[in-house]
């Protein structure tokens, strides 16, 4: 899970010309590729922890997000913070916590 994370902030924090590779496929695009990113990274933390609190859970993912988004503003490296960028991890990492719950009180229910 460490590399992950590692590998997660590098491509987020990278600069913006080398990110602008796919920006012709459609214009909501990297909100997709937010929302799936922070959907794989919410997997990994509940298979990391499966018992960990929702409370603990959403605040590490919306610090994790919003401190993505504050860095790629700060650094000045071709890339700004966006606030639906945000919200695209947000909802990432709420539609995997959903998914997670109902996938694991189905099978302790059988």
């Amino acid at each position: 899970m460490p590399i992950y994370w590692a590998f997660l902030t590098y491509m987020l924090l990278k600069p913006g010309e080398e990110s602008s590779e796919f920006v012709w496929i459609y214009s909501g695009f990297d909100k997709i590729v937010h929302f799936c990113i922070f959907a794989a990274l919410g997997i990994l933390l509940l298979a990391a922890y499966p018992k960990i609190h929702r409370r603990n859970y959403f605040c590490i993912m919306f610090i994790y997000a919003i401190l993505t988004e504050i860095l790629q503003d700060e650094m000045r490296v071709g890339r700004s913070a966006e606030l639906l960028d945000a919200v695209a991890d947000f909802i990432g990492a709420a539609a995997t916590w959903l998914l997670w719950r109902f996938i694991t009180s189905r099978s302790a229910a059988s």
